[in-house]
């Protein structure tokens, strides 16, 4: 099992190039930033159990394709990736060519992880219906694959339609960058086995015979990887027996002393899971 961290980029925190040189000197496989356009100030869409306060960090992040950029450009062999794409607010011709262009720069070391995200208000904001939120992602990634994959890609869907459009660079994995598809919602296995190459929820206790079920179901091979695993060497070695290819933890946004210690705790729990602790 390989292990990776998620950082939300933020304006006043450790930078992305600076923290994607950090972790790829710490031995990590990868990184995840996460993406927010804006917050609608509004807040009516509850955050997390409803009683928990939005934490800043949501609002203050770089944008998500600069951010991977910089990270790509100051690394060679990490992996970098979006945990997670919001695809229902993004142009899917704009976020082919963006997805393309970062695997291209990168030598082919992107992960594309895609989810319609949890904030009405931010959705409306950018012209989603929430109620056919599922729908719009499922074209628009078809829409890039035909993108990446296409010399003339064409698409025709209910919320997505373009005739014959030229579109390079083509990204360097082939047919197209692992599409990571996030959630933990009634209908996220159908939508990994319609269009991704592997699951990407965050923990919890549900996740497991779910993995079992989406094994069950696939008629090809899935990989599942995790986000926000716990600095628990326990947790990492039930990962691990139910076949989850990477386990990833968040680290918080702050300078780069804070960022140093989160990531010394996760690495200590990995120490622990591998029989390497002291």
């Amino acid at each position: 099992m390989d292990f990776g961290v998620g950082y939300f980029p933020t304006h006043d925190a450790m930078g992305p190039g600076p923290i994607a040189r950090l972790v790829e000197e710490r031995g990590q496989s990868a990184l995840f930033f996460a993406e927010h356009t804006h917050i609608p100030a509004s807040r009516d869409t509850p955050y997390g159990d409803g009683s928990t306060q939005l934490p800043r960090r949501y609002w203050h992040t770089y944008d998500l394709f600069v951010a991977l950029t910089a990270a790509a450009a100051a690394t060679s062999r990490l992996r970098v990736g979006s945990g997670i794409c919001l695809v229902i607010e993004r142009d899917p011709i704009i976020t082919a060519k963006e997805v393309a262009s970062i695997d291209h720069l990168s030598g082919g070391r992107f992960e594309f992880g895609v989810g319609a995200g949890w904030n009405r208000e931010e959705m409306r904001n950018h012209g989603t219906d929430p109620r056919i939120r599922m729908r719009v992602m499922r074209e628009r990634i078809e829409a890039m694959r035909a993108i990446w994959r296409d010399d003339e890609a064409t698409y025709h869907g209910e919320h997505v339609s373009f005739d014959r459009i030229w579109s390079y660079p083509k990204p360097v994995q082939r047919p197209h960058p692992p599409i990571l598809v996030g959630g933990t919602g009634p209908g996220v296995l159908d939508r990994v086995l319609t269009f991704g190459t592997a699951w990407f929820p965050n923990y919890d206790e549900s996740i497991f015979p779910r993995i079992a079920e989406l094994r069950a179901r696939a008629d090809r091979p899935i990989d599942v990887q995790v986000l926000s695993a716990p600095a628990d060497p326990a947790a990492l070695q039930r990962l691990h027996d139910a076949g989850v290819q990477r386990a990833s933890r968040w680290l918080p946004s702050a300078a780069q002393g804070p960022v140093e210690r989160a990531l010394e705790r996760w690495e200590a729990a990995i120490a622990d899971f591998a029989g390497e602790g002291g």
